[in-house]
């Protein structure tokens, strides 16, 4: 595999799930030394074990992308140990609560706005300036087809996302002078464990007629694997994306083709 991140270091939040990580083991794969975060608890040094297996330097930094606090930590702790940060996979999401608009818990509603938007915003917010003092990089946040669309089941989710294509567009413009580039892959449907909450949320009684109802409703007629999702973010990520800011990719097998 081209090692494109020779001597560069990467930050992957929601790095214990299954897009982070696949982008981890994929930048590593690449060379990049890797920060990897996720909330305490979580599959983190499984993580970076399997950095560490492919040859990478790698840190984990548990943390709450919520909190202010912790999002400077963990570009801190990049800075501190590998001195830079080149690449910035702002992952970290949750699917929240899946039913009805007029049903939907106010609580609900609000841990997933701060995960998803305060969360990425919050990312952009401090890894920038570390990622500027080196000369820039680029910034890849997770959105979704369900910020592309309506998505009946999960107003907040789909609320967030949208959020997220918004954010990334500003932040393009913003950080453009700074060297950053700042896009958003789309992914859906892909084989995680989200995907797997949202198939029991519509039916939990049969979720595998879900699977197989989204599967068949695919243009390619399958759900996309994280590798997938982890090749994207790592092409933008790299210098063959060099004139690519602002721009907001769907990875989802055709489906808003439709």
């Amino acid at each position: 595999m081209e090692r494109r991140f020779e001597g560069k270091v990467a930050v992957i939040t929601g790095a214990a799930g299954g897009i982070g990580r696949a982008a981890v083991e994929r930048f590593a794969q690449e060379g990049a030394s890797i920060v990897a975060v996720d909330l305490p608890g979580t599959a983190l040094d499984e993580a970076v074990a399997a950095a560490e297996a492919a040859g990478a330097r790698a840190v984990a930094v548990p943390a709450d992308v919520t909190r202010a606090a912790d999002v400077e930590r963990y570009a801190a702790a990049a800075r501190d140990r590998f001195g830079r940060i080149d690449a910035f996979f702002n992952n970290a999401g949750i699917e929240g609560w899946i039913g009805p608009m007029l049903a939907y818990p106010e609580e609900q509603f609000d841990r997933v706005l701060a995960v998803n938007v305060k969360g990425v915003w919050l990312g952009m917010k401090y890894v920038a300036p570390v990622m500027a003092a080196n000369g820039g990089g680029c910034i890849v946040n997770t959105a979704s087809v369900a910020g592309l669309s309506g998505t009946p089941g999960i107003i907040a989710y789909g609320a967030s996302k949208h959020a997220v294509v918004g954010m990334t567009k500003t932040a393009a413009l913003e950080l453009a002078p700074m060297r950053i580039r700042v896009c958003a892959v789309c992914p859906s449907p892909i084989e995680t464990r989200m995907m797997r909450a949202l198939e029991r949320g519509i039916n939990p009684d049969e979720p595998e007629a879900v699977h197989q109802q989204f599967a068949a409703t695919n243009p390619l007629g399958r759900y996309g694997e994280p590798a997938e999702v982890a090749a994207l973010v790592a092409y933008l990520c790299s210098p063959d994306a060099s004139y690519l800011t602002g721009t907001i990719i769907p990875i989802d097998g055709g489906r808003m083709a439709r």
